[in-house]
């Protein structure tokens, strides 16, 4: 087992599985020395072992083809994605509630399917955000200054304290809203609080009192292949 272990400007150790390969990541305070730090992780042996098994046995989307018939996720739902031969501009559409129509010509590469998907997602997490945003900047009286979409591997969100720009996973869009919801409202807790501590969690108990049950579930979620 391999573990990576991180110092950071922070108070309180943590330790994470991240999905989709079980990958064990520990975020140390730099005043903790690496005896510290293996005594730790040999205390959460059993705990470790126990969340590598949850994440390697949890279904994950196979490698992606775009051809019609495969599962896609939008907003926590499972689509099929029917593919529909197009001589015009390549563009998405749901089409009800149980197919995402991928309109492409009709040699489109897999790669040139998985860039207009991608498009999409990206579109569609830019319509939702704004909404949830101004609705927490307004509760947690905060201003971001700045925010934009990235395809991350380790991360649902990021706040640059000192720019007050805030980074959203492309994935979330795949995830249930309210899941998404959380994310905004993580990060823009960070403009209050800066540090994973008590009162970041104070922050967030008296704000989203669900949001251990939503991160959960976020966490849980089917997990996505990143190609």
């Amino acid at each position: 087992m391999i573990i990576e272990v991180e110092w950071k400007n922070i108070k309180n150790i943590h330790l994470t599985v991240y999905p989709p390969d079980a990958r064990v990541h520990i975020s140390a305070p730099k005043s903790m020395s690496i005896h510290a730090v293996k005594l730790f992780a040999i205390d959460k042996l059993g705990w470790i072992k126990s969340k590598i098994k949850l994440v390697s046995d949890r279904p994950r989307q196979s490698k992606r083809e775009y051809v019609s018939g495969e599962n896609h996720y939008f907003k926590g739902v499972r689509y099929r994605l029917n593919v529909v031969v197009h001589n015009s501009q390549p563009k998405v559409e749901l089409k009800g509630t149980q197919f995402i129509n991928l309109y492409v010509k009709e040699n489109a590469s897999v790669e040139k399917k998985k860039d207009v998907i991608n498009q999409w997602y990206r579109n569609e997490l830019r319509k939702l955000l704004p909404e949830l945003i101004s609705k927490w900047e307004g509760k947690l009286n905060v201003k971001a200054d700045s925010w934009d979409i990235k395809q991350m591997k380790t991360k649902w969100g990021s706040c640059n304290i000192k720019t007050k720009k805030i980074l959203f996973n492309l994935e979330l869009i795949k995830k249930p809203v309210h899941c998404i919801e959380y994310v905004v409202v993580h990060e823009l807790s960070h403009l209050i609080e800066r540090l994973h501590n008590d009162k970041f969690t104070s922050i967030l108990d008296n704000n989203l009192p669900n949001w251990r049950t939503i991160k959960e579930e976020l966490n849980n979620f089917i997990a996505s292949e990143y190609e």
